[in-house]
């Protein structure tokens, strides 16, 4: 079973969501360079220098900036082989909308629709060698 590891939500006007959140939950929110932008995770729960949760059932996430399919909170699904999830999804009637991406020294990204319209994220951890 692949479980849910990670949520992200768009945001038109980041300072105003980092605000947002801060103020209204106490999550933590840190900006990290990221391709010609910028992303925002939002901590949730503990975390370590990888900003992997160290809880048992935590979930951490992320903010960024709203563009394209990327209109909607997005829940991301942790799978052994983001390419070999891929061929899965279009076969069930899921359509890739972002093609597989990486973040350096952590793992590999992508997103999805499913049949139902939902846009989704695939997370691959990075194997550590």
């Amino acid at each position: 079973m692949n479980k849910v590891v990670h949520f992200e939500l768009p945001s038109e006007d980041r300072e105003r969501a980092k605000q947002f959140y801060q103020s209204v939950f106490g999550w933590r929110v840190e900006d990290m360079p990221f391709q010609d932008d910028v992303y925002t995770f939002a901590i949730t729960t503990p975390v370590d220098d990888q900003f992997m949760y160290t809880e048992k059932g935590g979930i951490n996430g992320g903010i960024f900036r709203k563009e394209g399919a990327l209109q909607n909170p997005v829940v991301t699904i942790e799978v052994p082989s983001i390419d070999q999830h891929i061929k899965l999804i279009e076969a069930a009637g899921g359509q890739l909308v972002a093609p597989k991406g990486e973040v350096p020294a952590m793992g590999y990204y992508a997103y999805f629709r499913d049949p139902e319209g939902n846009i989704m994220g695939l997370w691959e951890n990075m194997k550590k060698s």
